[in-house]
Protein backbone atom coordinates (compact mmCIF):
# COMPACT_ATOMS: atom_id res chain seq x y z
CA UNK A 1 0.00 0.00 0.00
CA UNK A 2 1.54 3.22 -1.15
CA UNK A 3 1.42 6.35 0.89
CA UNK A 4 1.20 9.83 -0.47
CA UNK A 5 3.64 12.22 1.07
CA UNK A 6 2.68 15.85 1.23
CA UNK A 7 5.16 18.35 -0.15
CA UNK A 8 7.18 20.07 2.46
CA UNK A 9 5.78 23.43 3.45
CA UNK A 10 7.96 26.45 3.33
CA UNK A 11 6.99 29.41 5.38
CA UNK A 12 6.66 32.58 3.36
CA UNK A 13 9.46 35.03 3.92
CA UNK A 14 8.80 37.52 6.63
CA UNK A 15 7.79 40.89 5.29
CA UNK A 16 10.65 43.31 5.48
CA UNK A 17 13.25 40.61 6.16
CA UNK A 18 16.55 41.13 4.40
CA UNK A 19 17.49 38.44 1.85
CA UNK A 20 20.48 36.30 2.73
CA UNK A 21 23.65 37.30 0.98
CA UNK A 22 25.48 34.78 -1.16
CA UNK A 23 29.12 33.93 -0.56
CA UNK A 24 30.11 36.09 -3.51
CA UNK A 25 28.11 39.06 -2.22
CA UNK A 26 29.68 38.71 1.22
CA UNK A 27 33.15 38.54 -0.34
CA UNK A 28 32.45 41.67 -2.38
CA UNK A 29 31.16 43.40 0.74
CA UNK A 30 34.32 42.52 2.67
CA UNK A 31 36.47 43.72 -0.25
CA UNK A 32 34.55 46.99 -0.33
CA UNK A 33 35.16 47.56 3.38
CA UNK A 34 38.87 46.79 2.97
CA UNK A 35 39.20 49.25 0.09
CA UNK A 36 37.25 51.98 1.86
CA UNK A 37 38.73 51.49 5.32
CA UNK A 38 41.95 53.55 4.83
CA UNK A 39 40.03 56.56 3.56
CA UNK A 40 37.40 56.07 6.27
CA UNK A 41 40.05 56.01 9.03
CA UNK A 42 41.76 59.14 7.67
CA UNK A 43 38.46 61.02 7.42
CA UNK A 44 37.49 59.89 10.92
CA UNK A 45 40.77 61.16 12.37
CA UNK A 46 40.60 64.44 10.46
CA UNK A 47 37.00 65.16 11.46
CA UNK A 48 36.77 63.48 14.88
CA UNK A 49 39.74 65.25 16.47
CA UNK A 50 38.50 68.83 15.82
CA UNK A 51 35.00 67.90 16.99
CA UNK A 52 36.23 66.30 20.19
CA UNK A 53 38.64 69.19 20.78
CA UNK A 54 35.80 71.70 20.34
CA UNK A 55 33.62 69.77 22.78
CA UNK A 56 36.48 69.69 25.30
CA UNK A 57 37.23 73.42 24.93
CA UNK A 58 33.55 74.29 25.36
CA UNK A 59 33.75 73.26 29.02
CA UNK A 60 36.39 75.89 29.82
CA UNK A 61 36.58 79.66 30.14
CA UNK A 62 39.52 80.00 27.80
CA UNK A 63 40.87 83.07 26.03
CA UNK A 64 43.57 82.63 23.43
CA UNK A 65 45.32 85.78 24.68
CA UNK A 66 45.39 84.46 28.26
CA UNK A 67 45.95 80.69 28.07
CA UNK A 68 47.28 80.46 31.64
CA UNK A 69 43.93 81.41 33.22
CA UNK A 70 42.06 78.49 31.77
CA UNK A 71 39.18 77.56 34.08
CA UNK A 72 36.70 74.69 33.98
CA UNK A 73 33.15 76.08 33.88
CA UNK A 74 31.14 73.00 32.83
CA UNK A 75 28.06 73.88 30.80
CA UNK A 76 28.23 77.59 31.57
CA UNK A 77 29.33 78.49 28.03
CA UNK A 78 26.24 76.76 26.65
CA UNK A 79 24.01 78.56 29.17
CA UNK A 80 25.54 81.91 28.27
CA UNK A 81 25.15 81.25 24.54
CA UNK A 82 21.55 80.04 24.66
CA UNK A 83 20.45 82.83 27.01
CA UNK A 84 21.94 85.62 24.88
CA UNK A 85 19.62 87.48 22.52
CA UNK A 86 22.47 87.86 20.01
CA UNK A 87 22.50 84.09 19.56
CA UNK A 88 18.78 83.95 18.80
CA UNK A 89 19.07 86.89 16.39
CA UNK A 90 21.77 84.97 14.55
CA UNK A 91 19.63 81.84 14.60
CA UNK A 92 16.67 83.77 13.17
CA UNK A 93 18.75 85.21 10.33
CA UNK A 94 20.33 81.82 9.61
CA UNK A 95 17.01 79.98 9.47
CA UNK A 96 15.40 82.74 7.38
CA UNK A 97 18.20 82.73 4.80
CA UNK A 98 18.23 78.93 4.71
CA UNK A 99 14.48 78.57 4.16
CA UNK A 100 14.24 81.28 1.49
CA UNK A 101 17.28 80.19 -0.51
CA UNK A 102 16.58 76.45 -0.42
CA UNK A 103 12.94 76.81 -1.52
CA UNK A 104 13.75 79.20 -4.37
CA UNK A 105 16.77 77.17 -5.46
CA UNK A 106 14.73 73.95 -5.46
CA UNK A 107 12.10 75.47 -7.78
CA UNK A 108 14.57 77.21 -10.10
CA UNK A 109 16.96 74.25 -10.03
CA UNK A 110 14.20 71.86 -11.04
CA UNK A 111 13.14 74.09 -13.94
CA UNK A 112 16.74 74.37 -15.16
CA UNK A 113 17.22 70.61 -14.74
CA UNK A 114 14.10 69.94 -16.84
CA UNK A 115 15.40 72.22 -19.59
CA UNK A 116 18.84 70.59 -19.57
CA UNK A 117 17.23 67.15 -19.56
CA UNK A 118 14.84 67.81 -22.45
CA UNK A 119 17.05 69.87 -24.72
CA UNK A 120 18.99 67.95 -27.37
CA UNK A 121 21.34 70.03 -29.50
CA UNK A 122 23.37 72.41 -27.29
CA UNK A 123 23.14 70.17 -24.21
CA UNK A 124 26.82 70.23 -23.22
CA UNK A 125 27.16 73.94 -23.87
CA UNK A 126 24.06 74.71 -21.83
CA UNK A 127 25.25 72.62 -18.87
CA UNK A 128 28.63 74.36 -18.96
CA UNK A 129 27.07 77.82 -19.02
CA UNK A 130 24.67 77.00 -16.19
CA UNK A 131 27.53 75.86 -13.94
CA UNK A 132 29.55 79.07 -14.36
CA UNK A 133 28.11 80.84 -11.26
CA UNK A 134 28.83 77.80 -9.09
CA UNK A 135 32.44 77.70 -10.27
CA UNK A 136 33.12 81.25 -9.06
CA UNK A 137 34.77 81.52 -5.64
CA UNK A 138 32.27 82.65 -3.00
CA UNK A 139 34.44 85.56 -1.87
CA UNK A 140 34.68 86.89 -5.44
CA UNK A 141 30.94 86.45 -5.87
CA UNK A 142 30.24 88.23 -2.58
CA UNK A 143 32.37 91.27 -3.49
CA UNK A 144 30.73 91.41 -6.92
CA UNK A 145 27.25 91.60 -5.41
CA UNK A 146 28.48 94.10 -2.83
CA UNK A 147 29.79 96.44 -5.55
CA UNK A 148 26.59 96.01 -7.57
CA UNK A 149 24.38 97.19 -4.69
CA UNK A 150 26.57 99.88 -3.15
CA UNK A 151 25.38 103.46 -3.50
CA UNK A 152 28.66 104.80 -4.91
CA UNK A 153 30.01 101.98 -7.11
CA UNK A 154 26.85 100.02 -7.89
CA UNK A 155 24.53 100.20 -10.85
CA UNK A 156 21.48 98.47 -9.39
CA UNK A 157 20.02 101.70 -7.99
CA UNK A 158 20.19 103.37 -11.40
CA UNK A 159 18.46 100.42 -12.99
CA UNK A 160 15.75 100.08 -10.33
CA UNK A 161 15.06 103.70 -9.38
CA UNK A 162 11.66 103.39 -11.09
CA UNK A 163 10.57 101.10 -8.22
CA UNK A 164 8.76 103.03 -5.46
CA UNK A 165 11.09 103.54 -2.51
CA UNK A 166 14.31 102.87 -4.47
CA UNK A 167 16.33 106.02 -5.22
CA UNK A 168 19.80 106.52 -6.66
CA UNK A 169 21.21 106.73 -3.15
CA UNK A 170 19.18 103.87 -1.64
CA UNK A 171 21.27 101.94 0.89
CA UNK A 172 20.54 98.24 0.44
CA UNK A 173 22.75 97.33 3.41
CA UNK A 174 21.34 99.93 5.79
CA UNK A 175 18.56 97.79 7.30
CA UNK A 176 17.64 94.17 7.91
CA UNK A 177 15.25 93.20 5.11
CA UNK A 178 17.07 94.81 2.14
CA UNK A 179 20.30 93.23 3.39
CA UNK A 180 18.65 89.82 3.68
CA UNK A 181 17.22 90.25 0.17
CA UNK A 182 20.65 90.89 -1.39
CA UNK A 183 22.30 88.08 0.61
CA UNK A 184 19.61 85.60 -0.43
CA UNK A 185 19.79 86.78 -4.05
CA UNK A 186 23.54 86.23 -4.17
CA UNK A 187 23.21 82.78 -2.61
CA UNK A 188 20.44 81.79 -5.04
CA UNK A 189 22.45 83.00 -8.04
CA UNK A 190 25.55 81.07 -7.05
CA UNK A 191 24.17 77.74 -5.76
CA UNK A 192 21.11 77.13 -7.94
CA UNK A 193 23.37 75.38 -10.51
CA UNK A 194 24.46 72.95 -7.79
CA UNK A 195 20.83 72.14 -7.05
CA UNK A 196 19.99 71.74 -10.74
CA UNK A 197 22.93 69.39 -11.26
CA UNK A 198 21.75 67.06 -8.49
CA UNK A 199 18.16 67.18 -9.74
CA UNK A 200 19.34 66.49 -13.30
CA UNK A 201 20.91 63.26 -12.05
CA UNK A 202 17.54 62.34 -10.54
CA UNK A 203 15.69 63.12 -13.76
CA UNK A 204 18.02 60.80 -15.65
CA UNK A 205 16.84 57.93 -13.42
CA UNK A 206 13.16 58.40 -14.26
CA UNK A 207 11.99 55.73 -16.72
CA UNK A 208 10.68 57.48 -19.84
CA UNK A 209 8.39 54.54 -20.57
CA UNK A 210 6.40 55.40 -17.42
CA UNK A 211 5.90 58.94 -18.66
CA UNK A 212 4.81 57.70 -22.08
CA UNK A 213 2.39 55.21 -20.53
CA UNK A 214 0.86 57.95 -18.40
CA UNK A 215 0.41 60.19 -21.47
CA UNK A 216 -1.21 57.32 -23.38
CA UNK A 217 -3.66 56.96 -20.48
CA UNK A 218 -4.63 60.58 -20.93
CA UNK A 219 -2.59 62.16 -18.12
CA UNK A 220 -1.82 65.84 -18.49
CA UNK A 221 1.70 67.23 -18.12
CA UNK A 222 0.93 68.34 -14.58
CA UNK A 223 -0.32 64.87 -13.65
CA UNK A 224 2.78 63.28 -15.18
CA UNK A 225 4.95 65.67 -13.18
CA UNK A 226 3.31 65.05 -9.80
CA UNK A 227 2.36 61.39 -10.25
CA UNK A 228 5.34 60.02 -12.19
CA UNK A 229 8.38 62.30 -12.28
CA UNK A 230 8.52 63.73 -8.77
CA UNK A 231 7.75 60.44 -6.91
CA UNK A 232 10.57 58.73 -8.81
CA UNK A 233 12.92 61.61 -8.00
CA UNK A 234 12.28 61.49 -4.28
CA UNK A 235 15.77 60.28 -3.39
CA UNK A 236 17.47 62.86 -5.62
CA UNK A 237 15.31 65.67 -4.24
CA UNK A 238 16.08 64.61 -0.67
CA UNK A 239 19.83 64.55 -1.33
CA UNK A 240 19.75 67.92 -3.12
CA UNK A 241 17.65 69.64 -0.46
CA UNK A 242 19.63 68.08 2.39
CA UNK A 243 23.04 69.04 1.01
CA UNK A 244 21.92 72.56 0.16
CA UNK A 245 20.19 73.06 3.53
CA UNK A 246 23.28 72.00 5.45
CA UNK A 247 25.41 74.31 3.31
CA UNK A 248 23.02 77.26 3.63
CA UNK A 249 22.72 76.78 7.40
CA UNK A 250 26.48 77.31 7.69
CA UNK A 251 26.50 80.51 5.60
CA UNK A 252 29.33 82.89 6.41
CA UNK A 253 31.17 84.38 3.40
CA UNK A 254 28.48 86.56 1.82
CA UNK A 255 27.27 87.94 5.14
CA UNK A 256 30.81 88.69 6.28
CA UNK A 257 31.62 90.51 3.04
CA UNK A 258 28.37 92.42 2.52
CA UNK A 259 27.21 93.45 6.00
CA UNK A 260 29.76 92.12 8.47
CA UNK A 261 26.80 90.86 10.50
CA UNK A 262 25.34 94.35 10.98
CA UNK A 263 21.60 95.12 11.17
CA UNK A 264 20.82 91.70 12.68
CA UNK A 265 22.07 89.79 9.62
CA UNK A 266 24.80 87.84 11.39
CA UNK A 267 24.63 84.05 11.08
CA UNK A 268 25.63 81.36 13.54
CA UNK A 269 28.91 80.86 11.68
CA UNK A 270 29.53 84.61 11.81
CA UNK A 271 28.81 84.63 15.52
CA UNK A 272 31.31 81.80 16.02
CA UNK A 273 33.90 83.78 14.04
CA UNK A 274 33.28 86.87 16.14
CA UNK A 275 33.67 85.02 19.45
CA UNK A 276 36.63 82.88 18.40
CA UNK A 277 38.69 85.20 16.17
CA UNK A 278 37.70 88.76 17.11
CA UNK A 279 37.28 88.24 20.86
CA UNK A 280 39.58 85.15 21.15
CA UNK A 281 36.96 83.48 23.37
CA UNK A 282 37.90 79.90 22.51
CA UNK A 283 35.59 78.33 25.10
CA UNK A 284 32.51 80.31 24.12
CA UNK A 285 33.25 79.93 20.43
CA UNK A 286 33.68 76.18 20.83
CA UNK A 287 30.32 75.95 22.60
CA UNK A 288 28.68 77.78 19.70
CA UNK A 289 30.43 75.44 17.26
CA UNK A 290 29.06 72.41 19.10
CA UNK A 291 25.56 73.92 19.04
CA UNK A 292 25.87 74.49 15.29
CA UNK A 293 27.08 70.90 14.83
CA UNK A 294 24.11 69.55 16.79
CA UNK A 295 21.73 71.66 14.69
CA UNK A 296 23.25 70.21 11.51
CA UNK A 297 22.82 66.66 12.85
CA UNK A 298 19.18 67.35 13.74
CA UNK A 299 18.50 68.78 10.26
CA UNK A 300 20.06 65.72 8.61
CA UNK A 301 18.06 63.31 10.80
CA UNK A 302 14.79 65.17 10.15
CA UNK A 303 15.33 65.11 6.38
CA UNK A 304 16.25 61.43 6.23
CA UNK A 305 13.28 60.40 8.39
CA UNK A 306 10.88 62.87 6.82
CA UNK A 307 11.51 61.81 3.22
CA UNK A 308 11.58 58.10 4.17
CA UNK A 309 14.01 57.32 1.39
CA UNK A 310 16.22 54.23 1.18
CA UNK A 311 19.36 55.77 -0.26
CA UNK A 312 20.94 52.35 -0.81
CA UNK A 313 18.15 51.50 -3.24
CA UNK A 314 17.56 55.05 -4.50
CA UNK A 315 13.84 54.97 -3.88
CA UNK A 316 11.27 55.59 -1.17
Amino acid sequence: MSTVTEPARTDPPTKGAKPRLSDRSRAEQRLGWKLAMPAFVVMLLVTAYPILQAVWNSFFAYRLTDPENREFVGLNNYVVSLSDGVFWDAMKATVLITVITVIVELILGFIIALVMHRIVLPRRTLRTVVLIPYSIITVVSGFTWLFMYQTDTGFVNRWTNWIPGVADNYDWFGSFWPSIFVICLSEIWKTTPFMSLLLLAGLAQVDTSMEEAAKVDGASWTQVLFKVILPNMKAAIMVAVLFRTLDAFRIFDNIFIMTGGANGTNSLSGLIYRQTIDRTEIGLGSALSVILFVCVLIIAAVFVRGFKVDLTQGRS
